[in-house]
């Protein structure tokens, strides 16, 4: 792997997710009544429990405005969740001073043109193999793994790896 790319991932405190097309499949459902559902993939949860064990803190900064996300994050002990967000950069860095993370200590992960801004100023871009051109040229990384497959899970494990935390069973058990 890129040593310029690992050295980005060790020197991460702050991961920043978008939710449609990252932590999901970019699908959006509607119930009969109106009330919008997602459909998370199980691994990407398992990855973000276990940053906060190695010392990184995690957000997610979203358009949606959908009471699952709120849901999701919370089980996932996700504690900064900005929702309802187009511009997301101004609450990047509000959240970043609050927290004393540097842009360079930042790791964004996102899969359309909002997240570009947000992807331009982190120290490490994350993006997914169906984002824009635009959003690939910027990005330090593409996942393999498509957005609400286990994208975000290859970037914990990636961020994991280059601080010399990969995950272990010990990790797991304190999960």
């Amino acid at each position: 792997m890129d040593t310029v790319l690992l050295k980005r991932a060790a020197a991460v405190r702050l991961l920043v997710c978008d939710v449609d097309g990252v932590l999901t499949d970019g699908r959006i459902y509607f119930n009969a009544d109106g009330v919008e559902s997602k459909a998370l993939f199980a691994a990407d949860g398992v990855g973000l429990k276990l940053l906060p064990r190695a010392g990184i803190e995690i957000a997610w900064i979203t358009g949606s405005r959908a009471p699952a996300v709120t849901h999701r994050a919370r089980a996932l002990g996700v504690n900064h969740v900005i929702m309802g967000v187009f511009d997301k950069l101004a609450p990047w860095r509000e959240l970043c001073a609050q927290l004393g993370v540097t842009p360079e200590a930042c790791a964004a992960i996102g899969d359309d043109l909002p997240d570009l801004p947000l992807l331009a100023a982190s120290g490490l871009a994350v993006t997914v193999p169906h984002a824009p051109e635009a959003l690939k040229q910027a990005a330090h990384y593409v996942t393999q793994t498509p957005g609400g497959y286990g994208a975000v899970r290859e970037a914990c494990d990636l961020i994991l790896t280059a601080q010399g935390k990969a995950p272990d069973i010990a990790m797991l058990r304190s999960a």
